[in-house]
């Protein structure tokens, strides 16, 4: 599945988007960081999401819910997270399709550098409007 279009919608192939942060290289910026969660949750990528993830509030386990498809993601605000930053924030939309039909997940995440690498906070659910 590396071949492609990188699922986080850059447009630009998987294999020169969020594939190489995947493979271990450090995401540059907290929404570099905020694809590449996207691009592993729309490919199935449990163990990313836990490495990615801050170890002050990272799951022990995480299971990724089976017939969930991942379908885009919209960025709508971002705050700080350049590559000199140490904290940051993205909002998102990002749509998926399940067994019981479509739905939007609204969020305001956070990031922080941990070790020199962005990582994944925690994030507020935000209210569907319009």
């Amino acid at each position: 599945m590396s071949e492609g279009a990188c699922p986080c919608g850059s447009g630009r192939p998987y294999a020169a988007c969020c594939g190489p942060v995947h493979g271990g290289e450090p995401a540059v910026t907290a929404e570099a960081l905020m694809r590449s969660r996207f691009s592993a949750f729309a490919r199935g990528d449990a163990s990313y999401l836990l490495a990615s993830w801050h170890p002050s509030t990272r799951p022990a386990t995480l299971e990724l819910e089976p017939g969930l498809a991942w379908r885009r993601l919209q960025l709508v605000d971002t705050l700080a997270g350049g590559p000199d930053d140490a904290e940051g924030v993205v909002e998102f939309r990002a749509s998926y399709r399940g067994p019981d039909g479509a739905g939007l997940l609204h969020e305001r995440s956070r990031f922080v550098r941990a070790d020199g690498r962005w990582v994944y906070l925690d994030g507020e659910h935000l209210p569907l409007v319009g």
